[in-house]
């Protein structure tokens, strides 16, 4: 019995190695310049992920009773998205600085699926998806502190200019939320259209997107 699992453990870490191993050389028989981009397009679909989970999270967090306490934990983690947001945007202009560098090379080696990349990410369905997510954000990031520091001035009704700027506030972020999700819905239609178009692609573009239209918060 000592022999049996010794050598299931020796095995268990000779298959580990072993895929450990494959994972670190699998771009190795390409050229340097593919290899780089697709590293490039790989840390892109990272970023991209990363963002629409902390999208999906801020869905959830919205959600949640206006208290003093829920309306600080959303302001700060609408920061940690934007954080997010600038990995991503960092991670695209690296792509697309980096296609436009080489592009003699990849036409010479005809490598399309790599300009197919670049031009998901400059199409304008997507470039104005993140300008509107970006507006979405300045605007429930705005009514929320505006909440926080009028928080019991607006609660309790004691202030007609507190209600009356907190109708403002909330008119500019309603319209935010309903030009995203407008956005949103043309930029979904654009890359399942896209990748129907490109499908040598898709290994290289993030799988399901964040598809969910963002409800008003209350």
């Amino acid at each position: 019995m000592i022999f049996l699992a010794t050598f299931t453990g020796v095995l268990a870490f000779e298959f580990y190695t072993y895929a450990q191993m494959k994972e670190t050389n699998k771009y190795a028989h390409f050229p340097p310049i593919t290899r780089q981009v697709i590293r490039l397009a790989d840390d892109l679909k990272k970023t991209t992920l990363n963002l629409d989970k902390g999208l999906v999270t801020l869905e959830q967090v919205s959600k949640v009773e206006s208290r003093i306490k829920e309306l600080k934990s959303t302001i700060d983690f609408i920061g940690t998205l934007r954080i997010l947001m600038d990995e991503n945007q960092a991670a695209i202009a690296r792509l697309v600085k980096f296609t436009t560098d080489y592009k003699v090379y990849f036409v010479k080696k005809d490598l399309n699926w790599v300009y197919q990349i670049q031009l998901f990410y400059t199409n304008r369905n997507v470039v104005v998806h993140y300008k509107s997510l970006q507006l979405y954000l300045d605007n429930f990031e705005a009514l929320l502190i505006y909440c926080y520091t009028n928080f019991y001035n607006i609660k309790e009704a004691k202030s007609k200019e507190h209600l009356k700027n907190y109708d403002e506030y909330y008119l500019r972020y309603r319209r935010a939320v309903d030009s995203h999700n407008r956005f949103n819905v043309q930029r979904i239609e654009f890359q399942n259209e896209f990748l129907r178009k490109y499908p040598s692609i898709k290994p290289y573009l993030p799988g399901e997107r964040q598809t969910e239209t963002f409800m008003l918060w209350e």
